[in-house]
């Protein structure tokens, strides 16, 4: 073989090989680049929620009125449970509340106008200064996106191809092995677990929320409010409905241990002074009492999410009629007296076991 014919044959195979696998992640689409859907990509793994629900939303139709926004707990809710209403699901992992302005601003700028509701999930733990003081900005996943050659990089990506790879097998085995897959609906999906892996899970995740969240270091932020404020001065023509995530009730009950009531207290009290009311189920009460609609105490199957969807669009459960209360200025002191009052019957329940 001679030297030019040897040189053509490996750039041949060399082509062949990066058009096979560019093909390959433009058919499974790990990073939501694309329109592609399939059996083969049914099953979607959670690399890196911003990115991936950012390319969805920048390269594919928003057609979208309204927006629900939240942590890795509302990533649960299923933005198609809504009653009467077109929501997109724009929750991620680990967002601070000084996040939440970006991410409208970046979903907003993409319909072209306010959106008409926009519904956000509010975590306890994040009111902490430790958790709640970093200023959010998405700025290098727009800059990113912004790039004309980003998504025909992304074709050409050896860590796409892996990614792609993995959803291939996950896809064709009907696999749910992660604690959040999605679907290409933007579902999240969740691995069961058994009960008794759900308990061990659940006394983990109360240890490390003593240590950690609600510990020694835990100081409320003084500033929550006026973080809030913004998102309102920023939207004047949208509705906002916020709701509080429902945390287990033993995870509940651990936040009391640590002395944490009146933060609590102070905490729906800031969110009712800037929007008027919150949808409030984070308290004792027919879902949270019981630990199997958790994977760790902490984070609800979707079931859950399903609830509350229904909840927050005037379809409540009818099996689940104490789930949720919608707390103003008129009845914030006789909710949070009976929280109380409930929360001291736990107590006192679990001190004589």
């Amino acid at each position: 073989m001679s030297y030019k014919k040897f040189i053509i044959t490996i750039l041949s195979i060399v082509s062949t090989f990066i058009i096979l696998a560019g093909s390959f992640i433009y058919y499974i689409d790990p990073l939501w680049l694309f329109s592609s859907s399939n059996k083969y990509n049914d099953v979607q793994v959670a690399i890196n929620e911003r990115q991936q629900k950012m390319n969805h939303i920048q390269f594919q139709p928003f057609e979208y009125d309204n927006l629900l926004l939240g942590s890795s707990r509302s990533t649960y809710i299923n933005q198609y449970d809504f009653e009467n209403m077109n929501v997109y699901n724009f929750a991620v992992s680990n967002i601070s509340v000084r996040e939440y302005n970006a991410f409208i601003e970046f979903a907003k700028k993409k319909r072209g106008k306010e959106f008409d509701t926009i519904f956000i999930g509010l975590d306890f733990f994040k009111t902490s200064v430790d958790q709640s003081n970093r200023a959010g900005t998405l700025d290098p996943y727009i800059e990113k996106i912004s790039d004309p050659f980003f998504r025909v990089k992304n074709l050409f990506s050896w860590d796409a191809l892996g990614y792609a790879y993995d959803n291939y097998k996950l896809s064709k085995d009907d696999s749910i092995i992660h604690l959040r897959s999605y679907n290409r609906e933007n579902v999240a999906i969740a691995k069961m677990d058994s009960y008794e892996t759900i308990s061990e899970q659940t006394d983990e995740k109360i240890e490390r929320f003593k240590e950690v969240f609600y510990g020694e270091t835990y100081e409320y932020n003084e500033n929550y409010a006026s973080y809030l404020q913004e998102l309102k001065d920023n939207n004047p023509n949208t509705r906002f409905v916020m709701f509080t995530t429902p945390i287990s009730t033993p995870l509940f009950h651990a936040l009391i241990e640590q002395g944490l009531l009146e933060d609590y207290e102070r905490w729906l009290s800031d969110i009712v002074s800037v929007f008027g009311e919150v949808h409030n189920y984070m308290y004792p009460n027919s879902v949270t009492n019981d630990i199997a609609n958790y994977f760790d105490g902490h984070h609800f199957y979707p079931n859950v999410g399903t609830l509350l969807a229904q909840s927050l669009s005037d379809n409540p459960s009818p099996q689940h009629e104490d789930f949720g209360i919608v707390v103003t200025s008129e009845n914030i002191e006789a909710h949070v007296a009976n929280v109380e009052q409930s929360s001291q019957t736990i107590v006192a329940g679990a001190s004589t076991k």
